[in-house]
């Protein structure tokens, strides 16, 4: 039972007060058919308000089955709105944009139903309201009549308690009329009908009770509910009635509201979501090319970097301190005192040859690093490309040939021409003490590589197949395969042709004098096919493989042939396993001579001489010579003797020339040099049989990924030489020549600075289009006010409202960013292309998906917040304003 107690209800116009009702007393059965008479403006239509929960009352109070709402929120009112009133009004209020169907279902979207109980039920309310073959069709494909069965049905499909009808007929015929009249009187069979009408045949004829009223009173009530009746239904409604769940639209149904509005616009829609994509297609340019780039510049330092790694070696020759120290020492001349009219000598060799003197006299501890290095691997381990260990053993390579016993590599017989054997490992003596030398591991090797020809290769195949094409065979994957290297001109250049064998090293006699004299020396081409690579062979053994036992003492058995033949023949068989050219992309390649080998044949060629039988008789014997048989320190000056006499005899003419002029005490220096037992010691003769400990490496070089990387590293570095001096203040550290670190390392932050400068600038654009997204969702707003009135009246909140315009502005936003990226992405192939054609760099504009969703979500996040207000505006609209307006 509803009932109105002296209800009085005032507008305010201005400063005057208008009074629509005034002191309405009025009680409503649970099942009656009430048609509400009066002429107009009496306060029928406010009356029917106050009793939906439209419009609230100034006094007085509604009391529903016993309950007053004096206390009641807006979720009372809202679930009141939605579960126990249905509304048909005369102007059907159905939102023209969606279908009979979806008119019908929204009303149980508010209610939480799924959505095929939600189809079912307005399938079975229309069918019941004769609409049962017009579920598709949109409230203007529909006649006047049928529309308003449709909102009949809207209004039955919660199954409510109470059925309110505002002018139901007053825009149909009488025919249509009738046909409504009848749905209704069927209504009110079962439930609480109040229509508001001001036909009064009607009413007589359909009514079960008609209300009359007159200015805002009731005149006169043809069947009033007695003080029996009302006693009998409130002591049914004793009990304090439950909280209701409150209804709620889910975000999806208000996707799909907002979504249907705008395709009803579809030009305006898309010239708003183009307008808004516009600073997303600037940013996403931006970022294309910022990231094109980037990723250039990434494969540029990654190659680079693989070439010009951090290099720490045992011998330290920190190049950088050198610069700086020659930096200084002008620095310290253009400070000095001067007088006028003199000229003063700026002090650099000695500057220079001190810095060299300090970094000879020192080592590095690579041992306790290399320890180091491996307790702490996962700290860089993201910012290694590969971590490479160099050792002072020497690759002895043969042909491969059946009986071949010739020697390719080190090259020796281009000793005369470039003053060093490519490959060597010897040793010198400084300071009084000796230090090992590798021409291809020394710390200034990476600034003169082009020597090199057989070389180990970086222990990352993946960061090799990035840098190389293959042109025949495949990767290597055992210490027995090898990669030949060619230009990307496809050529490999003549003198490492002469260390593969492939080339006769006897075409270099003569080579010195020849340039001496200035005669013209004329190469003859040579050409190979991919199959005549792919089947050459090598032999490779270790130093120790050389010597024999005679007696007490080792003899070099190179000059042997039998003998050389036998330990060919068990030694290592190298394979060509590919024949590989830098990618067209490359900047720098890792690989610096002609024929690279895995990091593997190194440990296996430290394995074997390990295994040999004068290695294990030295290292058992260390105060024992095994040459001589005797202690180290002891000199044989016989065996000294036969030694040089048989060095003499294998000189050049060219060398013997160079000695011929010699003075006496030249001569007998260099015969303390170079005598083989003057100065052994078992240091020495450790380098001379190749014996490399895996733990104690020449160097160590750390090849980073890029410079935030080689920072990084360097970083480590110093945290490593930071440990070191907080257990002795006196430790020596680590130095070490970081020569990428000596050219430009700030092209990055450069790009990037470059970057996020164009980006603030577009960004203003794009705030600018954002906000003009919002100015049209307010326009949005205004157009669909009355949809807000229907929504409100179907019992959505203020929450429900706001969301349906945030999720229109969500679309746009969406629509906005998907185009902008979509544009973006099409604009970035014509660049590319003219890029290539002035740059030659592939790929520059590349947006990265990472980025291209992201800016997607930006737009959408600018969008949403854009039109926060507008649909706070629409939110706080009066539901009953909202469905006056047309």
């Amino acid at each position: 039972m509803v009932e109105l107690k002296n209800i009085t209800k005032h507008y305010k116009s201005g400063t005057t007060t208008v009074g629509a009702l005034n002191g309405v007393d009025l009680t409503f059965r649970d099942n009656e058919f009430v048609a509400i008479l009066g002429p107009s403006g009496c306060g029928k239509t406010t009356t029917l308000n106050i009793l939906g929960g439209l419009d609230r009352y100034t006094d007085g109070d509604l009391v529903i089955n016993g309950v007053s709402t004096k206390n009641y929120t807006d979720r009372d009112w809202e679930n009141y709105r939605n579960r126990r009133v249905g509304f048909v009004f005369q102007s059907y209020n159905l939102i023209s944009h969606q279908t009979a169907l979806a008119n019908v279902e929204i009303a149980m979207t508010l209610s939480g139903i799924s959505k095929g109980e939600r189809r079912r039920r307005a399938k079975e309310a229309l069918e019941r309201v004769g609409l049962g073959d017009q579920l598709k069709k949109k409230p203007s494909q529909m006649s006047g009549g049928q529309t308003q069965r449709v909102a009949i049905a809207r209004a039955l499909v919660n199954n409510p308690e109470i059925l309110m009808a505002d002018e139901p007929t007053g825009a149909l015929d009488s025919e249509t009329s009738v046909m409504v009249m009848d749905i209704l009187k069927e209504i009110a069979n079962d439930r609480l009908v109040i229509m508001v009408t001001h036909n009064a045949d009607l009413a007589e004829r359909y009514a079960t009770r008609i209300v009359r009223l007159f200015d805002g009173k009731i005149i006169n009530d043809t069947d009033p509910v007695t003080e029996a009746e009302k006693t009998a239904a409130n002591a049914f409604n004793t009990a304090e009635p439950k909280r209701e769940r409150k209804p709620a639209m889910g975000f999806f149904t208000a996707l799909g509201l907002s979504l249907n509005n705008l395709m009803t616009k579809k030009g305006r829609t898309f010239l708003t979501a183009f307008a808004g994509s516009i600073g997303i297609i600037g940013i996403a340019l931006i970022l294309s090319l910022s990231n094109g780039f980037q990723m250039y510049i990434d494969d540029v330092q990654s190659d680079t970097l693989s070439t010009y790694p951090i290099a720490i070696t045992e011998q330290t020759a920190d190049i950088g301190a050198m610069l700086s120290s020659l930096s200084e020492s002008r620095g310290a001349a253009m400070d000095r005192e001067k007088d006028s009219g003199k000229i003063y000598s700026l002090d650099i060799m000695s500057g220079m040859a001190n810095s060299m003197s300090a970094m000879m006299g020192r080592k590095n501890d690579l041992v306790s690093f290399r320890q180091y290095l491996n307790d702490h691997y996962d700290e860089i381990e993201g910012s290694l490309n590969a971590v490479g260990y160099n050792y002072a053993i020497q690759m002895n390579i043969f042909k491969g040939e059946p009986g071949s016993t010739e020697q390719v590599y080190p090259a020796y017989f281009m000793k005369p021409i470039m003053g060093m054997a490519p490959g060597e490992v010897g040793v010198m003596t400084y300071a009084g003490e000796e230090i090992e030398v590798n021409t291809s591991m020394s710390s200034m090797s990476m600034m003169s590589s082009g020597s090199e020809i057989w070389t180990e290769m970086l222990d990352n195949p993946e960061l090799l197949k990035s840098q190389y094409d293959i042109l025949a065979g495949s990767w290597p994957d055992n210490y027995d395969e090898v990669v030949i290297v060619v230009t990307k001109d496809d050529a490999i250049q003549d003198y490492a042709l002469y260390a593969m064998g492939l080339k006769d090293p006897a075409e270099l006699d003569g080579f010195v004098s020849n340039v001496i004299s200035g005669d013209v020396i004329a190469g003859e081409p040579m050409e190979f096919t991919y199959d005549e690579l792919l089947a050459l062979t090598y032999k490779v053994m270790p130093n120790a493989a050389f010597y024999a036992k005679d007696g007490d003492v080792w003899h070099n058995n190179g000059g042997d042939t039998a003998y050389m033949q036998g330990v060919l023949n068990n030694a290592i068989t190298l394979k060509v396993s590919a024949i590989i050219r830098p990618a067209a992309g490359a900047s720098a390649t890792a690989i610096t001579g002609s024929v690279g080998y895995l990091p593997s044949l190194t440990k296996e060629m430290m394995a074997r001489t390990f295994d040999s039988a004068i290695v294990r008789e030295q290292m058992t014997n260390p105060d024992i010579d095994v040459f001589t048989g005797k202690p180290f320190g002891e000199i044989d000056e016989a065996q000294n003797e036969a030694d040089m006499a048989e060095l003499m005899a294998n000189l050049t003419p060219e060398q013997q020339q160079m000695l011929a002029n010699m003075t006496d005490e030249q001569l007998a220096a260099l015969a303390e040099q170079y005598a083989p037992n003057s100065k052994a010691t078992f240091e020495g003769n450790k380098t001379k049989l190749g014996i490399v400990d895996e733990a104690h490496p020449t160097a160590i070089n750390l090849y980073p990924k890029d410079f935030e990387s080689k920072d990084k590293l360097s970083d480590f570095i110093d945290r490593y030489n930071d440990s070191l001096l907080e257990k002795d203040p006196d430790a020596q550290i680590l130095k070490y020549t970081d020569f990428i670190g000596l050219l430009l390392s700030s092209v990055t932050t450069v790009v990037n600075g470059i970057s996020y400068v164009l980006i603030a600038f577009v960004s203003i654009s794009l705030v600018v289009s954002s906000l003009m997204i919002g100015i049209i969702t307010y326009v949005s707003v205004l157009e669909r006010t009355k949809e807000i009135g229907i929504l409100k009246a179907l019992g959505a909140s203020k929450r429900d409202i706001g969301q349906v315009f945030n999720a229109e502005t969500l679309i746009v936003g969406l629509f906005a960013g998907a185009l902008g990226i979509g544009v973006s992405v099409l604009i970035c192939i014509p660049a590319n292309i003219i890029i290539h054609n002035l740059t030659q760099i592939p790929n520059v504009a590349t947006l990265p998906v990472a980025g291209g969703v992201i800016l997607v979500v930006l737009s959408c996040i600018l969008t949403l917040v854009a039109g926060l207000l507008p649909s706070r505006i629409a939110a706080r609209k009066d539901a009953v304003v909202a469905l006056r307006t047309e």
